[in-house]
């Protein structure tokens, strides 16, 4: 028989885990047949989206080249994925030069993410959504603060030493801590009183994460309040405009920068590739990650709709559930090219709620489990989240 190419759209955290696992699973089968795998992406590199807030704070490199990292065996095009022609069986993409170009599949798996929920223009602010975006922010707050400690009129000053952080998600609550946490240092470091600086997280619901216990709440928003964070619940930003935030209770806040964090989005790419999606974007998959009358096409991580049939509840969109989606889909796949009954799909956390939310070097783990309500607190969670991202990420 002859070998087989697979092509991985997207290198985010689904993508290196289908490419790890698939390569795992495929690499002793039963018919002896031998598997070409290409990765192509838009990066180039891999853009570790969980450590996109860091570099608001600090300049820290997060688009790692592929040759770094711990996952060897496969090609790489650079390019942006235009259309899938699933009765071809080939990719249409546009590299980087602007050049129209094909690659032809016998497999095919579609891990192009979620992009990160764009404010109309006319909201103001800046949207955390991608490395320039990161880098804007950073000089933003800092240049700031270096204007606040020259200011002599109070109100001007307290305005550019404020920010706000609209979307109290993980990512909102991490960013919102990790930029508290450095604009105290750096006030004190220009010889501001760091006791004058104020990051507001703007929570448009009731309580901070609603899906988790009062005990691991409680100690989060402790834990987020050490770090110079103020929640505001039930609060949403509008819009801002020459640095005023209207929120939606009527009131409003003044601040030097605001921080758009609102929710994610399926990649809006997929909505040209010619696969079936769901009506709010995402693509349709079988229990076992199958893509829609499309043979030999699989989809997972963000941009897919994965169901529990047992429960009926959609799949969370993390990279913990995406790197268990990665390990039974490289059994899927071995079972279909071997003509083998294939696995289903089970939800990830079926039997537990488990969170890891970094703050700072610090952070708080959340483990629910057999009736147990499990909270640690400190350095070591910040340790574990960590080296939760870089095993994600296939560091070396």
């Amino acid at each position: 028989m002859s070998d087989l190419t697979c092509i991985i759209i997207g290198g985010g955290y689904a993508g290196l885990g289908a490419l790890y696992q698939l390569q795992s699973a495929t690499r002793e089968m039963e018919n002896g047949r031998r598997i070409r795998f290409v990765l192509v992406d838009k990066q180039p590199g891999h853009l570790r989206k969980l450590r996109l807030f860091r570099p608001t704070t600090v300049e820290e490199e997060i688009v790692i080249p592929w040759s770094d990292l711990n996952i060897g065996g496969f090609e790489f095009v650079q390019g942006t994925v235009t259309s899938v022609e699933s009765e071809k069986k080939r990719v249409q993409y546009s590299d980087v030069q602007g050049n129209d170009a094909c690659i032809r599949y016998d497999l095919l798996v579609v891990t192009v993410g979620s992009m990160v929920r764009r404010p109309d223009h006319d909201q103001g602010g800046i949207a955390l959504t991608d490395p320039e975006t990161v880098a804007a922010i950073r000089e933003g707050w800092q240049d700031n603060l270096r204007k606040a400690a020259e200011e002599t009129n109070p109100v001007a000053q307290k305005r550019l030493m404020t920010v706000a952080v609209a979307g109290a998600g993980i990512s909102g609550i991490e960013t919102s801590a990790e930029l508290a946490l450095s604009m105290r240092k750096e006030a004190t470091a220009l010889g501001v009183n760091a006791s004058d600086i104020s990051v507001y997280l703007l929570n448009a619901k009731e309580r901070l994460l609603p899906e988790v216990s009062e005990k691991f709440r409680r100690k989060l928003c402790h834990e987020i309040a050490e770090c110079g964070v103020s929640v505001l619940n039930n609060c949403k930003a509008l819009r801002e405009e020459g640095g005023v935030v209207t929120l939606n209770n009527g009131a409003s806040l003044e601040v030097g920068l605001l921080i758009w964090m609102f929710g994610l989005d399926p990649n809006p790419g997929l909505r040209n590739m010619g696969l079936p999606l769901t009506l709010d974007g995402h693509v349709l998959v079988d229990e076992s990650y199958r893509v829609s009358g499309a043979p030999g096409v699989y989809s997972n991580g963000d941009c897919a709709k994965i169901i529990d049939s047992k429960t009926g509840k959609s799949e969370q969109k993390t990279c913990f559930e995406a790197g268990i989606q990665a390990i039974r889909l490289g059994k899927i796949v071995k079972a279909d090219l071997e003509g083998r009954p294939a696995p289903i799909h089970k939800a990830s956390k079926s039997n537990f709620d488990a969170y890891t939310i970094g703050l700072g070097q610090k952070g708080v783990v959340w483990l629910r489990k057999w009736g147990l309500d499990v909270v640690i607190t400190g350095k070591i969670p910040g340790r574990i989240k960590k080296m939760i991202e870089d095993k994600a990420s296939y560091l070396r």
